[in-house]
């Protein structure tokens, strides 16, 4: 009976622990004929974003050219704050260009029309 009990938590466990890692994981558009154009790693980059927002954890990432410029873009959740913080980094040298909170209501407004257009 103890034998069961202990293998019942233990594959509960697990199995939370599984569902938690999955919901971890950020939602990535990097399309790959961009990523040969960069110069960072989009891990390199994630470190620099996360750097910018303490604590935070991404929500979601992507590799575009904006204004002719090839940038990463990653929406950056602080635990206890509503929105994202964006912040953009340079694809070529990995600085930061630019970092601005966005409010819950303009994200959903944002993930909508990039729906509509299929860019999700």
């Amino acid at each position: 009976m103890k034998i069961k009990r202990t293998l019942m938590i233990a594959l509960t466990s697990g199995a939370l622990m599984a569902g938690a890692s999955f919901a971890a994981t950020p939602k990535s558009d990097v399309p790959a004929d961009l990523a040969k154009q960069a110069k960072i790693t989009l891990e390199a980059a994630r470190t620099t974003a996360l750097a910018k927002v303490p604590g935070g954890e991404i929500k979601s990432e992507e590799l575009e050219r904006e204004h002719g410029r090839l940038i990463y873009s990653f929406d950056i959740q602080v635990p206890g704050k509503s929105g994202v913080e964006e912040v953009h980094v340079s694809a070529i040298n990995g600085k930061i260009l630019g970092k601005k909170h966005e409010r819950a209501k303009k994200e959903m407004k944002e993930e909508k029309k990039e729906e509509k257009h299929g860019n999700s």
